[in-house]
């Protein structure tokens, strides 16, 4: 159950208790009148009778004569009132309620004769005496109700109880419950809270459907973004600074090589004029793989910044793709590489040419560097629907991506399963052995490629047997233009 309801429940349960005290009260007081009414009435009428036998009496109503008989007949439950014919008060056994001299209208005095009438304490009667058909007096008699009285102070003050009882069973259960159901949870919550704040062990328990096992559910799911986000941050940390000794490391080779190479060129020595231009070619490679180093890791580390926007433009996708995919003949006829490109798409794209023009060179040039020599290399631009007859059959049975794909096939020794896993972190390398020249590469590549594809809400796949070849297929967004508004939509293909 919700707090809030419960809540409620509990202020519509004890609000409603005095009215339903009030509601049985009165229920128990009117079964007690109906079931005393009858007998009750019957008792007082044979008193009041007894009484009239000597209220009856004429001389009675003579003014300044004793009464003892009436006298006789009063006491605390029983009140007599005698007038004479203009209303004015003879006797009172209750003097305390208004003088002898009291007078009572004509009006007042003849209202309601002969009616034994009764009220929440009393029976009250009045009747006209007379004495040869003279009116010679009134008398009134009230009876008091005592018993009648006695029973509804009982039953008010058992109800009374009965009330406070349920009040206080009432507050009790409230105040059991409150501290079970809110304070005691939420200060165990404050204590995980406390706890975690200080890096202290934090046991989830169960939760309950409200707010706030709502409220623990969130703080649970908080915890572990949190935690995620720690470790994300360790792993970058730890990244960064295994990058920075690869780095450290890579530019250190080149250039010991670079300062060897110059100081040998700058010292007296006799070399002859080939292996001058052989020194000055080594320097010159060692510097360009240092050029290209920090290139890439400026590029790297401009791709993972949150705040960079690349700037896109519209192009149509046979011209642009086919141009994006020519010039590459010349690099794999000097391996002696076969090549074949296949372009097959149209439509609209948003594309940063430079950034795409970088993940097809960082791709063509990894296939170029694991292509045997005679070996094979596929380039294409088509629709995952129809895909060239050349693509390697484990490639279709993989392959999870659908729409527009920018494919770079080649043959050669793939990579192991457990390495398809790497390829895409930063300075991974699945060939540890860095030649001389290094031609191995900087490592960054792959990931450079998979974070421009994704800035273009594409995705990167790399497919790969290990006695076939390998695979890098990724995938790109087309945009579908409609009506005569040109509005556009992404089309998520």
């Amino acid at each position: 159950m919700k707090l809030k309801t419960w809540l409620l429940l509990s202020y519509f349960i004890v609000m409603s208790l005095p009215l339903a005290a009030a509601y049985a009260l009165f229920a128990w007081i009117n079964a007690y009148h109906d079931d005393r009414n009858v007998e009750e009435y019957f008792e007082k009428w044979a008193e009041l009778q007894q009484i009239s036998i000597v209220l009856k009496e004429p001389m009675l109503y003579e003014p300044g004569i004793e009464r003892p008989q009436v006298e006789e007949l009063t006491d605390l439950k029983t009140a007599i009132v005698l007038y004479r014919p203009d209303g004015l008060a003879l006797y009172n056994s209750n003097p305390l309620a208004y003088t002898n001299d009291y007078v009572l209208s004509k009006e007042s005095l003849y209202k309601n004769l002969f009616q034994f009438e009764n009220d929440y304490r009393s029976y009250s009667y009045r009747e006209p005496v007379f004495s040869d058909n003279k009116l010679v007096g009134f008398f009134e008699v009230t009876l008091a109700r005592e018993k009648w009285v006695d029973g509804v102070n009982n039953r008010t003050v058992l109800v009374i109880a009965i009330f406070i009882g349920i009040f206080v069973f009432t507050f009790l259960c409230v105040t059991i419950l409150i501290n079970r159901k809110l304070n005691k949870r939420l200060a165990q919550l404050m204590k995980q809270m406390t706890a975690y704040g200080s890096r202290g062990k934090v046991e989830e328990i169960q939760t309950s459907k409200d707010e706030i096992g709502e409220l623990t559910e969130s703080f649970y799911s908080m915890r572990e973004q949190i935690e995620v986000a720690r470790e994300k941050i360790a792993q970058e940390q730890q990244d960064k600074e295994f990058m920075v000794a690869a780095i450290s490391h890579d530019l250190k080779t080149p250039l010991t090589s670079i300062r060897a190479y110059a100081e040998s060129l700058s010292a007296d020595r006799n070399l002859h004029e080939d292996e001058r231009e052989e020194y000055r070619e080594v320097i010159i490679n060692k510097a360009n793989y240092m050029q290209q180093m920090l290139d890439d890791l400026l590029m790297y580390t401009l791709l993972q910044s949150p705040t960079y926007e690349m700037e896109f433009v519209q192009a149509e996708g046979s011209e642009f793709f086919d141009m994006l995919l020519s010039d590459y003949e010349p690099l794999c006829y000097e391996k002696k590489i076969t090549l074949e490109v296949n372009s097959n798409v149209d439509g609209i794209f948003n594309v940063n040419p430079k950034q795409l023009m970088r993940v097809t060179d960082n791709l063509m040039s990894n296939a170029i560097m694991h292509t045997p020599i005679e070996g094979s290399i596929w380039l294409a631009m088509v629709s995952s629907e129809n895909l060239p007859k050349w693509v390697f059959p484990f490639v279709t049975q993989e392959l999870q991506l659908e729409g527009p794909l920018l494919i770079v096939q080649n043959s050669g020794a793939g990579l192991e399963k457990e390495q398809l896993s790497h390829v895409f972190k930063p300075l991974y390398q699945a060939d540890t052995a860095r030649s001389k020249k290094g031609e191995s590469g900087t490592g960054l590549g792959l990931s450079i490629t998979k974070s421009i594809i994704e800035k273009h809400g594409g995705t990167v796949q790399m497919l790969s047997h290990k006695t076939i070849g390998t695979c890098v297929i990724c995938k790109l967004q087309k945009i579908e233009r409609t009506g005569d508004n040109n509005e556009e939509n992404y089309e998520k293909s």
